[in-house]
C-alpha cells in the first residue's frame, strides 16, 4: 500500500512509503535490519542465499554485529541481478527492541540512502507494529527545508523518494502506521514554521498559515489588534507595540470526542503557544552574535499548530483548543521601556523590568482568554521562555512545571515513549516572592537565581488554579547537529510528546 509524499510547499517531496508483500528488490537499494545474535532468515536469508553464501562474512568483515545505533553500507551483487547497495542498521538486543529503537533504525538509514532514489526494507522479521516504527523515522528523517535554495548542485541534493517495507504482514502495519503519518504531518508543518525566516514568517503571515488547518476540520479564528484592545490585552499588546508588523492571536478548535445526547460536552484540553516570531529583547536588545537565532522564539507556537494538523489529520478523539499569541518584539520609538508599567488581561498589573522578559507577557493575556472562554479541563503552555532552562538543563530535556502532579507525570511519561524528554522543576513561594514589584502586582522578571523557575511563578499567577503545566522548551526547539531521526534545525519538540499524552489519557473520556 503506498502512502503519497506529504506535499509541503518547500520544493521537495517527502518520501513515500509504501508496505508490500515480502520480496527481495531487483534494483534501488536494500535496508536490513538486525538484531544483535539474529541469524539471516527470511528475506535476509535469501538475500543470503543470492549472494552465495557470503553476507554473513561481508557483515562481519565490516565490524557489523547487530549493534544499536551502528551501521554499515556494503555493495553486492547477487547472483543473476544488478548491484545492489546494502544498508544494514543495527537493533541492538532484542529484549531491548521497541519503537524507538525501530524509528531510529529507519532515521539512520535515509542519510546513507541519500544517492538512491528507491530502497526496500527487509521487514519481514519485525512485527508490523515496529515495521511501521521504523518507516516513521525514516519519514521523520527525511524531512528537509530547501525553499530558499536556488543554487544547489544536483550531485548535493539527496534522491531518496519512496521506501518500500516487505513485510508478511502489510495490512497491520499499514493500519499502525496510518496515524503516525499524521502525526508526522504535524510534525513537518512545525518544523517548517519554526524554520521559516522572519522576514516571511510575520505575525500576520503565521496567522494565515495557522488557516490551511481548516481542510482537516480545525476551526480556525484570528484576533487582530481592534479585538485584542477590546479584550484589554495590556501586555500583549505591550510587547508588540514596538513593531510595524502588527500582532495576532489565533484560535484553534478540533471538536473530536463523542457529543452527549444530554447534558454539556467534555471540558476541552487547552494548548497554548508563545510565538514571538522574532526577538531583538527589545529596548533590552540581545547581543548581536547569534540572534539570527532568535527567528525560533515562536516555536512554542509552532508546535501547537502542529499538534492540532496532528490530532486532527488522525481523527482524534479529543476536544482540543490551541491558542497561540503572535507578535514581534522589536525596539523602536513607540517600543515598551524598561519601567513602564501593563495591566493583563486578568486586571492584574505588571512592571516591565526587562522588556526581554516578554513571552510571559504574552502568554499571561492568551491564557486569561483561554480560561474565561473556554474553562479548559488542563491547560499545557509551551515557549521558549528562558535561556536559564539551558544553563539548568542543557539540550537534553526540556523544563517542565506544573501545579498538577498527575498532569506532570503523564507529559513525563509520553515524553519517554516518543523520545522527547522533559525534567521536572519545582515551583514554590519562595521562588514567587522574587516576582515583589514596589509599584504593582508584579515585575516580570525575578532576577538571576531560578531565572526559569521565577518565569513558570510568572505564568502561573495567571492559571486560576486550573490544572495546568508549563514546558520550556528553550533547549529542545533547535538542534545545532543532526539526530536519528531530526536533521539539523527545527525540532518540532513537543508535537509528539502531547500528542501521546492525548492518546494515552484523554481520548474518549
Amino acid at each position: 500500500m503506498l502512502y503519497p509524499a506529504v506535499n509541503h510547499s518547500h520544493g521537495r517531496p517527502m518520501l513515500e512509503i509504501a508496505f508490500a508483500k515480502p520480496a527481495l528488490p531487483k534494483t534501488g537499494a536494500v535496508v536490513l535490519p538486525m538484531a544483535e545474535g539474529a541469524s539471516l532468515t527470511g528475506l535476509a536469508g535469501q538475500l543470503d542465499v543470492a549472494l552465495g553464501g557470503t553476507l554473513g562474512k561481508l557483515l562481519e568483515a565490516a565490524g557489523f554485529k547487530g549493534q544499536k545505533g551502528k551501521t554499515a553500507t556494503l555493495f553486492v551483487a547477487p547472483e543473476g541481478g544488478a548491484p545492489l547497495r546494502l544498508v544494514a542498521v543495527g537493533l541492538g538486543a532484542l529484549d531491548g527492541l521497541n519503537a524507538t529503537v525501530a524509528e531510529a533504525a529507519g532515521g539512520q538509514a535515509v542519510p546513507l540512502l541519500a544517492q538512491e532514489r528507491e530502497a526496500t526494507v527487509l521487514a519481514d522479521t519485525l512485527p508490523a507494529h515496529l515495521a511501521a516504527s521504523l518507516a516513521m523515522g525514516a519519514l521523520l528523517r527525511g524531512w528537509r527545508f530547501d525553499r530558499y535554495r536556488t543554487t544547489e548542485k544536483p550531485e548535493d541534493k539527496p534522491k531518496l523518494t519512496r521506501l518500500a517495507l516487505a513485510t508478511g504482514e502489510a495490512t497491520a502495519a499499514k493500519a499502525a502506521f496510518a496515524p503516525m503519518k499524521a502525526v508526522a504531518e504535524g510534525v513537518f508543518l512545525t518544523r517548517e514554521l519554526v524554520a521559516e525566516p522572519p522576514n516571511v514568517l510575520t505575525p500576520a503571515e503565521m496567522a494565515e498559515r495557522c488557516r490551511a488547518l481548516e481542510k482537516l476540520g480545525v476551526e480556525v479564528e484570528v484576533l487582530g489588534p481592534k479585538e485584542m484592545r477590546r479584550l484589554n490585552f495590556g501586555a500583549l499588546l505591550g510587547v508588540a507595540q514596538g513593531s510595524v508588523n502588527e500582532p495576532r492571536m489565533v484560535v484553534m478548535r478540533w471538536n473530536g470526542a463523542a457529543r452527549p445526547r444530554k447534558g454539556e460536552a467534555p471540558k476541552p484540553i487547552c494548548f497554548i503557544g508563545k510565538g514571538v516570531t522574532f526577538d531583538t529583547g527589545g529596548i533590552s536588545i540581545k547581543p548581536a552574535g547569534g540572534m539570527e537565532d532568535m527567528k525560533w522564539d515562536m516555536a512554542g507556537a509552532g508546535t501547537v499548530v502542529g499538534l492540532m494538523a496532528a490530532l486532527a489529520g488522525r481523527k482524534a478523539k479529543v476536544d482540543a483548543v490551541g491558542l497561540v499569541g503572535l507578535v514581534e518584539n522589536m525596539p523602536s520609538g513607540t517600543a515598551q521601556r524598561p519601567g513602564d508599567v501593563v495591566r493583563t488581561a486578568s486586571g492584574q498589573t505588571v512592571e516591565v523590568i526587562n522588556t526581554d522578559a516578554e513571552g510571559r507577557l504574552v502568554l499571561a493575556d492568551v491564557i486569561h482568554y483561554a480560561i474565561g472562554r473556554f474553562d479548559p479541563a488542563i491547560m499545557v503552555d509551551l515557549a521558549t521562555l528562558t535561556g536559564a532552562i539551558i544553563i539548568a538543563l542543557g539540550h537534553e530535556h526540556a523544563g517542565l512545571f506544573s501545579n498538577d502532579d498527575a498532569l506532570a507525570a503523564s507529559i513525563v511519561a509520553a515524553g519517554q515513549a516518543v523520545g522527547e524528554a522533559c525534567w521536572r522543576m519545582p515551583l514554590g513561594d519562595a521562588y514567587d516572592k522574587q516576582l515583589k514589584s514596589d509599584i504593582a502586582d508584579m515585575k516580570n522578571v525575578g532576577g538571576r537565581p531560578g531565572g526559569s523557575i521565577t518565569a513558570a511563578q510568572f505564568i502561573q499567577r495567571f492559571v486560576q488554579g486550573k490544572r495546568w503545566a508549563h514546558l520550556d522548551i528553550a533547549g529542545t526547539a533547535w538542534s545545532t547537529k543532526d539526530t536519528a531521526t531530526i536533521p539539523k534545525g527545527a525540532t518540532a519538540f513537543g508535537v509528539r510528546l502531547l500528542d501521546r499524552m492525548v492518546a494515552d489519557h484523554h481520548e474518549g473520556a
